[in-house]
């Protein structure tokens, strides 16, 4: 195949360029700064050049978007927004546009758009997208405002020939530097992998290699379009996530952490409570009804498997 992944620089982008490259796909990476083969320039916003890269293309995976990763003022969310959208939006011209439009479009789109619970878990069907909810920071609707408007971008293209899923992802576990998982062990081998704000919220994540063949196994099921979640059937609370990570990395306690830490270490690490806070209950509805097998699904055992993998780097 010719797959092309607009704004695949980032950890999930290196993830899928490793794995399809190694199965023998063509892949062309769009980005603002290229600087490798295999990458082509793009502005995110506007039509040029890189068009060409979707006219005759059979895969795009859009995965463009300012990082999460910073602190949630105006200014950030915004862009967060404006990234997402403009991204989206332009890749819908670029495939309405071709004369050989690719068979899919694959757009990245996040779990936080289900709300802020812990009663019952969020699939397809039956999850409930969030929006201002008590209890909870203003500021987190917008969050859920940006997901339902990035799934709207895609949504209102105008590409009959191209069938559209939209990727809930949970958080994508790999033992890369920089993400999110390296993020998390830091913590534990410090002491500092406790539970935050009493750990009841639910943490969904999906293992890099289940994410990948997950990639895999919706290019071929024609008959799967709109939103599907890939997170593994197996979120936990927070507590016992961390204490799963703990345990695979042999460490027998982790410091405790209130809410007002958890602030002032979003703080220092210039991110956002959010991403610890939220209780994020998402499960895989779509894709176990079309029958994936998730290799992955229980997170004891992949925090295991990924831990290995980190102590193999070093």
């Amino acid at each position: 195949m010719k797959v092309v992944i607009p704004g695949g620089t980032g950890q999930v982008g290196a993830i899928l360029n490793r794995a399809l490259t190694g199965a023998g796909h063509e892949v062309t990476v769009l980005t603002r700064r290229p600087a490798r083969a295999g990458e082509v320039g793009w502005d995110g916003e506007t039509l040029g050049d890189w068009v060409k890269e979707i006219d005759g293309s059979d895969v795009v995976i859009n995965l463009a978007g300012r990082s999460v990763s910073c602190r949630y003022t105006p200014a950030n969310l915004r862009a967060m927004m404006d990234s997402r959208v403009h991204s989206a939006r332009v890749v819908g011209e670029a495939i309405a546009g071709a004369a050989r439009p690719p068979r899919l479009w694959l757009q990245m789109s996040t779990a936080t758009v289900y709300a802020h619970r812990f009663d019952a878990p969020n699939d397809e069907a039956t999850g409930v997208v969030g929006g201002a909810e008590p209890g909870v920071p203003d500021y987190w609707a917008y969050s859920v405002e940006i997901a339902k408007a990035w799934e709207r971008a895609q949504e209102q293209a105008s590409t009959p020939a191209t069938r559209k899923v939209a990727l809930r992802t949970a958080m994508v576990m790999s033992p890369d530097r920089g993400g999110v998982l390296d993020v998390l062990l830091r913590l534990a081998r410090l002491g500092l992998g406790g539970p935050v704000a009493g750990g009841a919220q639910y943490v969904s994540w999906i293992h890099d290699q289940d994410f990948v063949r997950a990639i895999d196994f919706l290019t071929t099921r024609e008959n799967l379009t709109g939103p599907v979640n890939l997170a593994s059937p197996d979120p936990v609370p927070q507590r016992e996530f961390m204490r799963a990570l703990r345990g695979a990395w042999g460490v027998p306690l982790g410091l405790p952490a209130t809410r007002w830490m958890a602030e002032l270490g979003a703080f220092a690490l210039r991110s956002d409570t959010e991403l610890l806070l939220k209780s994020r209950r998402v499960v895989p509805g779509r894709l176990l009804d079309a029958g994936f097998a998730f290799e992955h699904g229980e997170w004891t055992g992949a925090a295991v498997e990924l831990v290995g993998r980190v102590r193999g780097r070093e």
